[in-house]
């Protein structure tokens, strides 16, 4: 246990102390962070592979006083620091992507080009790598009794987080918030795609008993049917259809309610942040007008735990970099609350 005896919560965030200003180490700590810088994929705009700076510069303005789970922090929250090979590896395909992006935009054959196909073939190989190393990075965690958070990077990023722990669970459920489906099959040509992540978690993991959307505003015919032949394994609440409910007189409490009926005993959160109004995350990499606001969320979340279930570990997608720090402030306080609605159960 941490000694915190010097430590006065109180106080304005130390720098020299790890995520939030806490003075835990990883060993002390219950709940990990891993930042996953990671992006290549990303069809619009960039920067969320560099989220984590401006994430933990932000954490340092948040009070650590939490009225749904007061001493929560003194389990212990602690951050990796981000993993520079993983951000170089990251940032040579994002080079290799650009290109080929553009490339087939313009309606040209990648087949007829040598290099484009070598180029889709090497970024496809790229996600497996990232799914391989984030897979081992959070089995190792979870054997070791950490809670783990991840922090992307782009929603590519905590497919190999789900799938280690699902071998924990007999079955589990994943709570999505989002403005977009993320149910491609692949997506520009690849299988790993930011908008391919819901679609290669339910085919490639058994025991994701239920996927529950939140906020989604933005997809495809392809997507809209897989929903719909899913046999309710995967459950939409499109943001439309819940701002007219709204519209019509129902309380916010009745929609949470229903949603997380939806889900299983173990709930699994995988949070993009564009699945809020963009006022918030007005650098995410692919906003779309109308979504949620931040505490429409987290009320969700308070009712996941009032229900009984319990969450069991989350990610965090798609903060964004730019000329404001709106992105990475909002950012900063989702993760904090995540990470003692994480703790609460224990």
């Amino acid at each position: 246990m941490a000694d915190l005896s010097q430590f006065d919560p109180n106080r304005a965030g130390n720098p020299n102390n790890n995520i939030f200003g806490l003075p835990f180490s990883e060993e002390e700590s219950r709940v990990v962070i891993l930042p996953v810088p990671w992006e290549v994929t990303v069809s619009y705009g960039a920067g969320t592979s560099r989220a984590t700076d401006h994430v933990c510069k932000a954490a340092l303005q948040v009070d650590i006083f939490d009225h749904d789970v007061r001493d929560g922090w003194k389990k212990g929250f602690y951050m990796r620091t981000a993993d520079k090979k993983v951000l170089m590896k990251s940032d040579y395909l994002r080079k290799e992507a650009e290109l080929y992006i553009d490339y087939i935009s313009k309606g040209e054959i990648v087949e007829k080009n040598n290099f484009m196909c070598k180029s889709m073939k090497e970024i496809n190989e790229g996600g497996v790598f990232l799914n391989n190393w984030v897979y081992q990075q959070t089995k190792e965690l979870l054997s070791n009794g950490k809670l783990v958070a991840l922090l992307g990077g782009d929603h590519s990023t905590p497919l190999g987080y789900m799938k280690a722990i699902s071998e924990r669970y007999p079955s589990f459920g994943i709570l999505q918030i989002d403005a977009h489906a993320d149910l491609r099959k692949n997506y520009e040509g690849f299988t790993y795609s930011h908008a391919c992540i819901m679609y290669n978690a339910l085919t490639e993991i058994s025991n994701l008993e239920k996927l529950v959307q939140v906020g989604v505003r933005d997809l495809c015919e392809e997507e809209h049917d897989y929903i719909g032949s899913s046999n309710h394994r995967v459950v939409t609440y499109y943001d439309h259809e819940l701002k007219s409910r709204l519209f019509e007189g129902q309380h916010w409490k009745q929609l949470a309610d229903e949603i997380v009926s939806h889900l299983p005993q173990h709930v699994y959160i995988s949070f993009d942040i564009d699945g809020l109004d963009p006022k918030l995350c007005p650098n995410t990499g692919t906003p779309v007008p109308g979504g949620l606001e931040i505490e429409q969320t987290f009320y969700i979340f308070r009712q996941i735990l009032r229900s009984g279930r319990k969450i069991i570990g989350f990610d965090l997608c798609e903060i964004g970099t730019g000329d404001t720090e709106m992105d990475a402030v909002v950012g900063a306080r989702i993760l904090w609350k995540l990470c003692n609605f994480l703790v609460a159960g224990i």
